[in-house]
This record gives C-alpha cells, structure tokens and sequence, in this order.
C-alpha cells in the first residue's frame, strides 16, 4: 500500500508541476499570438519551450525527491531528450488540430498539452529521466552479479 500511496503522492506532485508550466506556457504563447502578433506555431513553440524549463526545475527541485543522488548533467541530457519528443509533438500536435478543425489555436494546444503531458511527459520522466542516472554502472553490476550466480550453480 506504501508504494501504492507514493505513486499516487508523485502523480499528484507532478500534476501540479505540469499546471504551473502549463501557466507558464499558454501566458507565453498568448502573449506572443494576441499582443505581438507572431505566428500561432512560434508562439505555441516558444510558450511550450518555456513551459518545459519551468517543469524541468519544479520536478528536479520538488517532484521526484530521489533525485538527490542523481547528477544534474545526466538529468539534464534525458529531460533535454523527453522534452524535445514533447515540444515537437505540442507544436506538431497544436498545429495539425488548429488546421483540420478551424478553431482558434488555444482550444488545439489544450487537447494536445493535456495529452501530451499524461502520455509523453509524466511517464518518461518518471520512468526514464529521474531514474537512475548510473545506467552503465548499473547494467556492469548486474552482469558481474549474474556471473557470480551462475558460477555457484556450477559449483
């Protein structure tokens, strides 16, 4: 029940992490549409890319708490990967709805965002980005384990 308990505790934690980048994100994009006047795609890109920094931080600093023996560089490298997968399929995503169903822009990004944030962006981070970071270390441990295994067997 613990573990249970913890994951929903994560899911909870990460959900709110999202809302805050969301805000970050839509304010940008918005702002870049409606007031500057730029392209809906740039301005989605640009609020997605700016939503994904302001994630980026909150889930290092706040949401997934085993982080702290993880290294900030090798965090860094998979959540620059994960977030690349959902700024393409945000932009991507936001443009293709826009298009085919001839709403405003902002009604699209809120499909796709929510999608994309429950399919893409919670579970990679969660099983992929703030996991272990020693993955090679890892990997040579459990072989020299397997080995070591095998040869009692034999024994």
């Amino acid at each position: 029940m613990g573990k249970l308990r913890h994951e929903i505790w994560t899911f909870s934690k990460a959900q709110f992490s999202a809302q805050i980048a969301t805000i970050a994100d839509f304010s940008i994009s918005m702002v870049l549409a409606e007031l500057i006047g730029i392209y809906y795609v740039w301005a989605s890109f640009s609020g997605a890319l700016s939503g994904g920094i302001v994630n980026c931080i909150v889930n290092y600093r706040w949401v997934f708490d085993d982080t702290q023996e993880l290294k900030k560089r090798a965090i860094a490298l998979k959540y620059a990967i994960v977030w690349t997968g959902s700024i393409l399929l945000n932009t991507a995503g936001t443009y293709v709805l826009t298009e085919l169903s001839g709403q405003y822009f902002i009604f699209a990004k809120i499909v796709v965002a929510v999608s994309v944030a429950l399919l893409w962006n919670y579970q990679l981070q969660r099983l992929f980005v703030y996991r272990d970071t020693h993955i090679v270390e890892t990997i040579k441990q459990r072989r020299k384990k397997r080995k070591k295994n095998k040869h009692k067997k034999e024994k």
